[in-house]
């Protein structure tokens, strides 16, 4: 049976909780059976901690780990959460009032044309506010879960650096 190392596609079922202001476990992402999470250990960009955690595990195998923030999408940053002028969301001369709403994640990208998601905090007469942390930023995150399958990656999938197929990319 194969264990988890560098270059396997991975199949995982799993719940994640976070710590609450609380300090209770909030449930706020399931991947499950019928929806399993599927990639390409080593080449994911999921953090590194959540990997090494996965690391030797067979299909079959349970996992219950939790990261802290250092281990995971950082600290929750402050000066992450900017001003933007209200045109730069005009298409055409005008605003699309489905895209922009509080709560909506919208694709961004900065100066240099680096790709990210932000968040739309409020929406001003002039600025929009948006987030540009990562959802999870400042969180203790506890994932209890199962290793479904465990394969080698394709030449193609490793080329591509993603799994292709059932659970991942298609081409």
């Amino acid at each position: 049976m194969a264990a988890i190392a560098q270059n396997s596609v991975v199949t995982l079922t799993y719940d994640l909780s976070v710590t609450d202001e609380n300090q209770q476990k909030v449930l706020v992402e399931q991947a499950e059976a019928d929806e399993p999470m599927v990639f390409l250990f080593g080449h994911s960009g999921l953090p590194e901690e959540f990997e090494r955690q996965l690391d030797g595990k067979s299909a079959g195998d349970s996992f219950s780990f939790s990261l802290t923030p250092e281990q995971a999408y950082g600290d929750y940053d402050q000066q992450a959460v900017v001003e933007i002028p209200k045109q730069v969301f005009e298409i055409d001369g005008k605003l699309d009032d489905q895209m922009l709403q509080v709560g909506n994640y919208l694709p961004m990208a900065d100066n240099e044309g680096h790709h990210m998601q932000a968040k739309v905090v409020e929406i001003g007469d002039e600025q929009v506010t948006m987030d540009f942390n990562h959802p999870l930023a400042g969180m203790v995150m506890h994932f209890d879960g199962k290793v479904q399958d465990v394969r080698a990656a394709t030449a193609e999938e490793l080329a591509h650096g993603h799994v292709h197929g059932e659970g991942g990319h298609q081409h």
